[in-house]
């Protein structure tokens, strides 16, 4: 099939490299730049595209969705399909129609719940113990259409978001593999989604590390096992400055949070310029 894919983070980079493994013609990569500061701790598809001879067009995630900067260029090569994997925009749906034998997208939770952005964040910090990988059609509203497949994964009590994205990944590789003859053919599964079900979550920022010593033990512990390296990290402020905490576990205790907070890695930093007052 001719595929465009529209694609950023480790997921995308997977999506790429499946697509490419399987034989499918990949027309072209429609990606992100990384914003500035953020840490790439993957191998971008761009520069697997380009390694490949593959064209890229790399765009602002913020991009509005009425004046989509890459409407020419998916035109210009008459997919046969659509594929999203962690694209940070909507894409609008004169774009999707462009795509004969459909447009889907690859999202990091068990569909309908946690919708919206990182997924694989937003279960940690809840305390989910099971996620999934969701290949579901596209339509106008951010991944509400009709679902295609779904890989359920249990969650370790200690797992952190790098490994669960990892898993993440090899599932989405797992239902392309197992779906592509379907989506050529044209017979692509489609399970409406429950609404009643639904939950959304938004984007994530340093400032929403933060966590408080008055919190349970496994709350805090959830919250640093979720923005642990590669993201910003779970800290708290002190009179000693900024206590950056990447590692912790949880002894003793149950399932209401109670027990002990072991503080396995940390570091201390100057506290920030206008820094919120302090929390100890």
């Amino acid at each position: 099939m001719r595929i465009v894919l529209f694609a950023y983070s480790s997921c995308g980079s997977r999506a790429y490299s499946t697509l490419r493994a399987l034989g499918q013609d990949v027309a072209c990569v429609i990606t992100h730049a990384p914003s500035p500061g953020e840490a790439v701790w993957f191998e971008p598809v761009a520069d697997l595209a380009r390694s490949d001879g593959v064209p890229v067009l790399e765009v602002s995630p913020h991009s509005a969705r009425g004046n989509a900067p890459y409407v020419e260029a998916v035109e210009r090569v008459s997919p046969e399909v659509i594929l999203s994997a962690y694209f940070r925009s909507l894409i609008p749906p004169g774009v999707l129609r462009l795509a004969p034998k459909g447009a889907f997208n690859l999202h990091g939770s068990l569909l309908p719940r946690y919708r919206g952005r990182s997924p694989v964040n937003w279960v940690l910090i809840h305390g989910e113990s099971e996620t999934g990988m969701t290949l579901h059609h596209m339509t106008s509203r951010a991944d509400a259409g009709d679902i295609v497949d779904q890989v359920r994964l249990e969650i370790g009590p200690d797992e952190t978001a790098p490994e669960l994205q990892a898993r993440l990944d090899a599932a989405a590789e797992e239902i392309l593999r197992r779906r592509l003859p379907e989506i050529s053919s044209g017979t692509a599964p489609r399970r409406p989604q429950d609404p009643s079900r639904a939950t959304y979550f938004g984007r994530r920022t340093p400032e929403d590390g933060r966590f408080d010593w008055s919190w349970p033990p496994r709350r805090i512990h959830n919250l640093v096992r979720a923005v642990t390296r590669p993201f910003p990290g779970a800290f708290a402020d002190g009179e000693q400055g900024r206590l950056r905490v990447w590692r912790t576990r949880v002894t003793g205790g149950g399932a209401d949070g109670a027990g002990r907070l072991e503080i396995l890695e940390s570091q201390w930093e100057p506290l920030p310029p206008q820094a919120p007052g302090l929390r100890w």
